[in-house]
């Protein structure tokens, strides 16, 4: 097991998982259940980040993605709940966030965004799954705000990491898919630009890292406290799951982080 290990502040260990060793769309480390995997690998690997992370299995926690901007709020009361409703819970959820210690939650993604964030002074932490579409619905303002509001977080204070995804490069999309950003009142002078294809046309790329920045910094979270990893998931599919080289049927990257 290989995690890219993030600094995220005092008081928080941040991470994403890598693929590892192994042979195939799941081969390697992956703990997403949904995406099609064995029950046995999966729980293999959970076993092993559990261990790393020296928590027991019910404190890893991973919410059932759907594209969507709803939030999870995980408290003593959720944790004291049955695992079916736990499940049922997590379900329709794309982010996740807590101040409880040692509990790890995080999020899936292969080739989606996933974001990190850990306020150190009210010692609360969360993971959201942005997709173009959470991007769009602006899930990364939306966690903030709601940290703001359970947690009396101040962004001032508040420290953002952006793991692996799809990269501006290699996120190329349809006329529809650039309108609904612009629609939805993105700079795209920012955030897109036209690559000419192939065939001698052209075609749109949406850059998902900064446009997920941009919200960060809308937000009011300092600059200075957000870090990019700047890695590709599309070019660096031996090392990171990418849901494009390999189809939906494939493993998972999976960004997680946890009070300690």
């Amino acid at each position: 097991m290989e995690l890219l290990e993030y600094n995220i502040g005092t008081g928080a260990r941040a991470f994403s998982t890598m693929r590892g060793g192994g042979s195939g769309n799941y081969g390697g480390f992956n703990i997403t259940h949904y995406c099609g995997d064995t029950g046995q690998h999966v729980m293999e690997c959970r076993k092993l980040l559990c261990s790393e992370l020296g928590i027991g299995d019910e404190s890893l926690l991973l919410p059932r993605q759907t594209h969507g901007d709803c939030m999870a709020c995980i408290d003593r009361a959720f944790m004291q709940l049955s695992e079916e409703e736990k499940a049922q819970r997590l379900y329709g959820m794309d982010a996740i966030m807590t101040d409880l210690p040692r509990t790890c939650i995080g999020v899936s993604t292969a080739d989606c965004i996933p974001v990190l964030l850990h306020d150190h002074h009210r010692h609360a932490i969360a993971a959201v799954h942005a997709g173009w579409r959470g991007t769009v619905a602006r899930i990364v303002e939306k966690s903030v705000t709601a940290m703001v509001a359970a947690y009396g977080c101040n962004p001032q204070g508040m420290v953002a990491v952006i793991g692996p995804g799809i990269s501006l490069e290699a996120f190329e999309v349809g006329n529809e898919v650039y309108n609904t950003f612009n629609e939805s009142g993105f700079p795209m002078e920012k955030i897109a630009r036209l690559y000419p294809t192939a065939g001698g046309g052209s075609k749109w790329h949406i850059d998902l890292w900064e446009a997920n920045r941009l919200q960060l910094i809308a937000s009011g979270i300092p600059e200075g406290n957000i870090s990019v990893a700047g890695i590709c998931s599309y070019r660096e599919h031996g090392r990171f799951f990418s849901a494009r080289r390999l189809g939906i049927e494939s493993g998972r990257i999976f960004s997680g982080i946890m009070l300690i």
